[in-house]
């Protein structure tokens, strides 16, 4: 069982009348890679420089290893940060700067010391051979590392990183990211990531926290915060979600648009409202005479794998992915398995995501497609056990 390290109990943080976070309660495991991800002004930075010492929170407090640490300062916490500058010395060499942080070390390392763990950081972050380069010889991605290891090698039990791939090129940023996992693994200590990337929240985290608005949203796997988001928030942030207005006839049965289906979910109240969340991949195109729903296809995009599109349903816009062509303006049916529905507890965000009409500046001038109800196809089945 992992080991608590840090806890952040009661914490709020006020700049000037503007609470940033509101009563935070969180805590973090020794050897995690956790992810502090959200929208810009969601409070993840703060909570991430509370943790360094670098702020104090108006109310509340903040324990490593179960000591209270608010009036420690940061040079004296297990505690090192790399921010997305990384802030290299430009005149020093890779050695001389990875070993900078060393040398202000009191009592005194000896220059055998040094070398010993500045060679040891070098092979942690594949730089080895590097030591006389110049940094400014160094591509992103090797000064990324080499600040990295500037902050591994005095030995922290804790890495905090404030969005440090976002001055990458997309290619150098997914392969920073597995290299990152590597790194951590490799060294066996806390990461705690800030970023707005819910890509790379998934790929890199054991456990991933969902901020909005000074709040945790939800905390869980990144499988669990994709496929069982707590809200229409949550799931609209971590990935491309379709999120619609339904009810809870009974458990196992979804209503929306009229058409009841089949879903895993239960422990509603009968006719509950609900939000009801589909993700792109989880639709089936077919012909428009089997399907459950139909629509018009507005626009499609290719994406390589496959084709990302939009299709209206009685006026709200749907996205689809999908390897099949479907030609703008024509009609469609969609079938949605069982385990393809996830249904929330209405929130205050309820009604806020979802709709695609908006999906990108080239569908911004889409109007509703025409709707005919009289057009829509019979329901083959009104009750759930009608549903194949």
């Amino acid at each position: 069982m992992s080991k608590e390290l840090i806890r952040l109990s009661n914490c709020t943080m006020a700049f000037d009348d503007e609470i940033v976070l509101n009563n935070l309660n969180i805590y973090f495991n020794d050897q995690e890679f956790l992810t502090l991800l959200g929208p810009s002004g969601c409070g993840k930075t703060t909570t991430l420089r509370i943790i360094g010492g670098f702020l104090v929170p108006t109310k509340g407090d903040v324990f490593f290893d179960g000591v209270r640490i608010n009036d420690v300062p940061p040079y004296k916490r297990q505690v090192n940060t790399v921010f997305q500058k990384y802030a290299l010395f430009p005149h020093l060499n890779v050695f001389d700067n990875i070993a900078f942080g060393l040398k202000l070390i009191k009592p005194r390392l000896s220059k055998s010391e040094i070398e010993r763990r500045v060679t040891e950081m070098l092979e942690v972050v594949s730089l080895r051979g590097f030591e006389h380069r110049n940094v400014s010889q160094l591509s992103g991605g090797q000064q990324q590392r080499v600040a990295i290891a500037r902050a591994l090698v005095n030995q922290p039990k804790v890495l905090l990183l404030d969005e440090p791939l976002g001055a990458l090129d997309m290619r150098l940023r997914k392969d920073m990211q597995q290299e990152l996992k590597r790194i951590q693994q490799a060294m066996g200590i806390t990461f705690i990531y800030v970023t707005h990337d819910q890509e790379e929240a998934l790929a890199m985290s054991d456990t991933v926290v969902v901020m909005n608005e000074g709040v945790i949203q939800q905390i869980g796997t990144p499988e669990k915060i994709y496929n069982e988001p707590k809200n229409a928030f949550v799931a609209d942030f971590i990935g491309e979600s379709n999120i619609v207005d339904g009810t809870m006839p009974a458990d196992n049965v979804v209503e929306i648009f009229g058409r009841r289906f089949k879903c895993l979910d239960s422990g509603f109240a009968p006719g509950e409202p609900v939000d009801v969340v589909i993700r792109p991949e989880d639709v089936d195109i077919v012909d428009a005479r089997d399907g459950r729903l139909c629509g018009t296809v507005v626009s499609i995009t290719f994406k390589g794998m496959f084709y990302d599109i939009i299709v209206d349903f009685k006026g709200f816009k749907w996205l689809i992915q999908s390897t099949d062509y479907c030609a703008p303006g024509s009609y469609i049916g969609i079938k949605i398995d069982p385990d393809g529905f996830h249904v929330m507890k209405k929130s205050k965000y309820s009604g806020m995501f979802g709709d695609y009409s908006s999906y990108s500046a080239e569908y911004d001038e889409i109007g509703d497609a025409e709707y005919d109800p009289d057009s829509q196809p019979e329901d083959p089945g009104e009750a759930a056990g009608d549903e194949d």
